[in-house]
């Protein structure tokens, strides 16, 4: 329990750094984008986030708890089973984005060179994923930590650069911003693969033994495919929102660039500050991934209910703070980004949505950890489906509008969180009577012995 909030620790302080750096990066972009430009940049980002998603395969999350699990002489072997998938993976989704880029008019009304920019990003995001998996598993959060602090720093320190000494129009500055993203994960790419060639290297004096490649494969495809299967749901989604939430606004009153206009505030000015927070329950979720699964297979159901009992203590603390501040203070944060009173008023309604989400997302590492992965895929499911139904209904009243479309937002954190800890609530009350049970057994065998 030490190392692990130990661990937590330093995620926590670093990622605090690091959301620092994004929160002012945000800033450079609402002030160089404009709040119509800034729409557009955040309408774009989640079709370039699932090709990040599905690049990654989610192999820092199932290599992370694989590695955990295992004894230390079956990681090179796992490693390199790992490395062929992703290349496999990475050989694929190559060809299978040419193809797309070439015949499909992919990023219609942006410049025309961020479709081949986001085709590098496949290679990079695959291969670091094996790496930054299993850092996670052996618990090397110093190494995780730092990476995502250099990249948030490399792409706020290449904006800042950029844009002082040039100037763009709208097109090209959007075309810069994604620019700066995607070389941000290219130095990501080398600090992490260079560490892990060098971990390699030493795991050379260390015991070997043999896995099959099947077995490898099977299990880390057990947890990858449905938790990307999650995560490219959740993107096509945000992908299609801000459009649905475009056309509901304009169904209730709101001309065109306004709609633009104020889904830029929402999520590029009060989600930025709302999320800021976030970077604790990040830090939670990276460090019980590797927690849970562990315990989960040793059978230590008691630590695992005081885990979960010490994570939602922790969470409700911090998020009841937060949501103190931004009702009271959050206008003086929005008035950074240079927006109008609006973005305050998003703000304050919004925190319930910010709040819940603090709660979900550590509680999904505990699925995760569990092998409840499917469970999680279908709680995200309801709560999404349901979510964007009460989004289009409530966003197209034209005495809601906006504040509509955050209802039904609210609406899918609520959900979410509450089917999270229901399904895990009942496999730790079900295990932890079967685990007393087999303990009460062994103990009165050792008594007759």
């Amino acid at each position: 329990m030490t190392s692990f909030f130990k661990g937590t620790l330093i995620l926590a302080v670093t990622a605090f750094f690091g959301e620092t750096l994004e929160f002012l990066t945000n800033m450079v972009l609402t002030k160089e984008l404009g709040e119509i430009g800034m729409g557009k940049y955040m309408a774009i980002l989640p079709s370039v986030f699932l090709f990040v998603v599905i690049a990654s395969l989610e192999l820092p999350v199932s290599v992370s708890k694989y590695i955990a699990e295992l004894q230390r002489e079956y990681h090179r072997s796992t490693l390199q089973h790992a490395m062929r998938l992703a290349t496999v993976t990475t050989s694929v989704l190559m060809l299978s984005a040419v193809i797309v880029f070439t015949f499909f008019p992919v990023f219609h009304g942006y410049h025309p060179m961020i479709r081949w920019l986001t085709l590098i990003l496949i290679p990079v995001i695959s291969f670091t994923s094996v790496a930054r998996g299993y850092f996670m598993g052996i618990q090397q959060m110093r190494k995780i930590a730092f990476a995502n602090f250099v990249r948030k720093f490399f792409q706020l320190l290449l904006l800042v650069v950029v844009y002082r000494f040039f100037d763009f129009d709208r097109e090209t500055s959007i075309l810069v911003a994604l620019g700066t993203l995607i070389a941000s994960e290219i130095v990501v790419f080398l600090y992490l693969m260079r560490a892990y060639v060098l971990y390699m290297r030493q795991m050379k004096n260390i015991p070997y033994k043999e896995m099959a490649r099947k077995t490898v494969t099977k299990k880390l495809l057990g947890i990858s495919l449905p938790t990307t299967g999650m995560r490219i749901f959740n993107s096509v989604i945000n992908a299609i929102q801000p459009f649905l939430i475009s056309y509901a606004l304009m169904l209730g009153g709101v001309e065109e660039k306004t709609a633009t206009a104020q889904f830029g505030m929402v999520a590029g000015v009060a989600s930025t500050i709302g999320f800021f927070p976030a970077f604790i329950a990040h830090s939670l979720l990276v460090m019980l991934v590797p927690t849970v699964s562990e315990a989960y297979t040793r059978g230590e159901i008691g630590k695992l209910q005081g885990l979960l009992k010490h994570v939602i203590v922790i969470t409700m603390l911090y998020g009841l703070a937060v949501s103190f501040v931004l009702y009271f203070y959050g206008g003086a944060l929005t008035k950074l980004f240079g927006t109008s009173l609006l973005a305050y008023y998003y703000l304050q309604l919004m925190i319930p949505y910010f709040l819940f989400f603090y709660l979900a997302i550590p509680m999904q590492a505990f699925l995760i950890g569990m092998n409840l992965v499917k469970d999680a895929f279908y709680h995200s499911v309801w709560s999404t489906l349901i979510s964007n139904l009460f989004i289009f209904w409530l966003g197209s009243n034209s005495h809601l509008q906006m504040a509509g479309v955050i209802i039904g937002m609210n609406i899918e954190a609520v959900l979410l969180a509450f089917l999270h800890y229901t399904t895990i609530y009942k496999k730790l009350h079900i295990s932890f009577s079967k685990k007393q049970s087999s303990l009460s057994e062994m103990n009165w065998g050792n008594r007759r012995a």
